[in-house]
């Protein structure tokens, strides 16, 4: 029995001091972050900036599509629609490249001994530098449409939650796809369904008296905390608490996946 304890504090220890050395090696993860974004487009005219080109070509189509489809002033879709479309990206885009998180950093676990955290740091801010590039394309439209929302400070926690629960998320399900291959794919099909299921590309408001089923919608809590106050709604103690409830759970699976398999991660990469 103490024995096992004993193992079990060991296990712990070495899981926060590989989260907190990551933590400190900041300029090798932040030149690796942005060096994946700048390999990605390398030699193209627009470099990273095609990904914002691209997000505000589908945000203006979208929003004049559907914009007629549900009858609804354009001036008031267009920034729903748009802030909708950036957050949900940065969310897709994490949950369905985790995965990879550390398989795809096979070369470098197997042949350098680094915190494993570097690769969650690193996996992280490369989408938080693309979100910032995409994020330009809400200034258009607010300049566009004047719209200047007075509760703007409010997205900046919902904003770090929606970073934190998809770090938290990323670990966890790296960890299992590196042992199970077939998960990234399931992620993916979940996904795709998630997006028409959450109000993202339609308002809340056409659900009518059965709005009450996006209570048990994650990703429409995560979406609102951020998009709420950017225009110019403060979200609802509803969507705080579950996105209070949806951390908690996601914090408790990163530490019992890292602190149990951290020393798993290279033999099964």
């Amino acid at each position: 029995m103490m024995a096992d304890l004993l193992r079990r504090s060991a296990r712990l220890h070495l899981a926060m001091r590989d989260v907190l050395d990551g933590a400190k090696l900041w300029p090798l993860w932040g030149k690796l972050g942005w060096n994946d974004i700048l390999q990605r487009y390398r030699r193209s005219f627009l470099g990273p900036f095609w990904l914002t080109v691209s997000m505000a070509v589908m945000v203006i189509a979208l929003g004049i599509v559907y914009s007629q489809i549900f009858k609804t002033p354009i001036n008031d879709f267009m920034p729903f629609l748009c802030l909708g479309l950036l957050i949900w990206n940065f969310i897709n885009t994490v949950l369905n490249n985790a995965g990879a998180l550390f398989t795809g950093a096979e070369s470098y676990v197997k042949q350098i001994r680094l915190p494993y955290s570097i690769y969650l740091y690193r996996f992280i801010w490369s989408n938080v530098i693309v979100f910032a590039h995409n994020a330009v394309i809400y200034l258009g439209v607010m300049i566009y449409y004047e719209v200047w929302p007075e509760t703007f400070l409010y997205a900046i926690p919902g904003l770090l939650l929606l970073v934190l629960n998809g770090a938290l998320a990323s670990l966890y399900i790296g960890i299992i796809s590196a042992r199970f291959r077939d998960i990234p794919q399931i992620i993916v099909s979940l996904t795709q369904i998630a997006f028409y299921v959450t109000p993202i590309i339609w308002k809340p408001e056409i659900l009518g008296s059965r709005s009450a089923i996006l209570l048990f919608n994650p990703f429409h809590h995560l979406i609102e905390i951020v998009r709420g106050p950017l225009l110019g709604q403060l979200p609802s103690l509803e969507s705080y608490t579950a996105v209070g409830i949806i951390t908690a759970v996601n914090l408790a699976a990163a530490a019992a996946f890292f602190i149990r398999f951290r020393a798993r991660i290279s033999y099964w990469v």
